[in-house]
């Protein structure tokens, strides 16, 4: 048993996790009715979901309780290429939606609350970010988590004993020791995730909605694969493919298919080790950039929002598309903070036009239906570029400086 748990371990993940997707696939064609297999899944993801709020809390206060200086600089930078980067995306989905324009039948219905206010959905936001700390760490609001870790770091910054600051980060390494072993079942689990989504959803969702999914698909892979490298290469100033592929490969693939921000972030912090960061950096960056770096979700709002446009035959002005391109990424960014994510945000934008909530939230269920594909390539994107952003801020700061980059840490040996 001993012997069988090293060499699964030593084994190269990705390679398992292809393993994984491949019989999930054969096993929901062929017996989907052995629905004991979904709870692989379930697991898997339940226990990411569990352990992180855990984890980001104690690893961004001792990070911040023993953080140098020159830190600073690197959160500036990576706050930057977030907003910038979910701004891009919302113009990109703009152009696309312009030129391959969609339309959709409104024959669904949904019922449900959603908020056409903006202000209501920013207010809501601050409200829950300063709640008791142990009902946020058990609810996941990362926001919040972030804000009262921060605030304890400072604390123990000024006041704390060395004793204290080494408790709390023996607590961070502890957690992280139990991410580790989670992830080590990743292949079972995806191999769970791939089996449900086959059997349950099968391919009809194509025959109805197949050209809106094409055209979010296409999205996503435009701002995955051209604008987020380009951004990337006018920090670092280096062929920014090696690393965009590895944060695809590495995080990208566990977050299209467990379908979660929150289970990704110890996936994306480990990557961030391997790939040589600043751990008093990475632990911060990493949980705010599933908070506040929402390119898929920014994306999301503005295909299906200009998809009903042109449904009902909307006429759309300049003024309307920056305006809906601000309003996507701000709404975007605090996605995370809304109950349904970013398809119940769609009457937000929705409501820059004037169409009424009922008409709107026929859009929502469509979104709902197929979420199965929107929210896996949604997430996929929004987690990878979470890592990538970090990389290139961490990156960016070391040329500047002219220091060592050591360029995709341990991935370049």
């Amino acid at each position: 048993m001993v012997k069988f748990l090293k060499k699964w371990t030593e084994t190269n993940l990705i390679l398992k996790i292809i393993i994984g997707l491949i019989i999930g696939t054969i096993l929901g064609i062929f017996v989907p009715n052995w629905t004991f297999l979904g709870f692989l899944g379930t697991l898997f993801v339940s226990s990411l979901k569990a352990v992180a709020p855990i984890l980001v809390f104690f690893l961004v206060s001792s990070s911040i309780s023993k953080a140098g200086k020159g830190i600073g600089s690197r959160f500036k930078t990576v706050i930057i290429l977030y907003l910038s980067g979910t701004f891009l995306a919302a113009i990109i989905a703009v152009i696309i939606s312009i030129l391959f324009p969609v339309s959709i039948q409104l024959n669904t219905t949904y019922t449900s609350t959603a908020t056409t206010n903006l202000w209501e959905v920013l207010s809501n936001i601050v409200i829950t970010s300063i709640s008791n700390p142990i009902e946020l760490v058990s609810n996941g609001q990362y926001l919040g988590i972030l804000i009262w870790a921060i605030i304890l770091g400072l604390g123990l910054k000024i006041c704390g004993n060395e004793k204290t600051k080494n408790l709390i980060a023996d607590f961070g390494n502890g957690t992280t020791w139990i991410v580790n072993g989670i992830i080590q079942c990743a292949p079972i689990g995806i191999m769970g995730l791939v089996f449900s989504s086959v059997s349950k959803n099968g391919l009809d969702i194509f025959s109805k909605y197949g050209q809106l999914i094409i055209i979010l698909v296409s999205c996503v892979a435009i701002v995955a694969f051209i604008l987020n490298p380009i951004i990337s290469a006018m920090a670092i100033r280096r062929n920014p493919y090696p690393l965009v592929l590895t944060c695809l490969r590495e995080s990208g693939i566990t977050a299209f298919f467990s379908r979660s921000s929150a289970a990704n972030i110890p996936v994306n912090m480990i990557l961030c080790e391997r790939l040589g960061l600043d751990k008093d950096f990475f632990t911060i960056s990493i949980p705010l950039g599933s908070t506040i770096n929402m390119e898929g979700a920014s994306i999301t709002i503005i295909v299906m929002t200009l998809a009903l446009c042109h449904s009902i035959g909307i006429s759309i002005s300049l003024f309307i598309i920056i305006l809906l391109s601000l309003v996507a990424s701000v709404a975007a960014c605090g996605s995370s903070g809304v109950a349904g994510g970013s398809i119940l945000l769609i009457p937000l934008a929705c409501s820059l036009f004037g169409i009424s909530s009922d008409i709107s939230m026929q859009v929502v269920g469509i979104g709902f239906i197929i979420g199965v594909i929107e929210d896996s390539c949604e997430t996929a994107l929004n987690s990878s570029s979470d890592a990538l952003f970090s990389a290139t801020a961490e990156y960016y700061e070391r040329r500047k400086k002219g220091e060592p980059m050591n360029y995709l840490g341990e991935f370049a040996k």
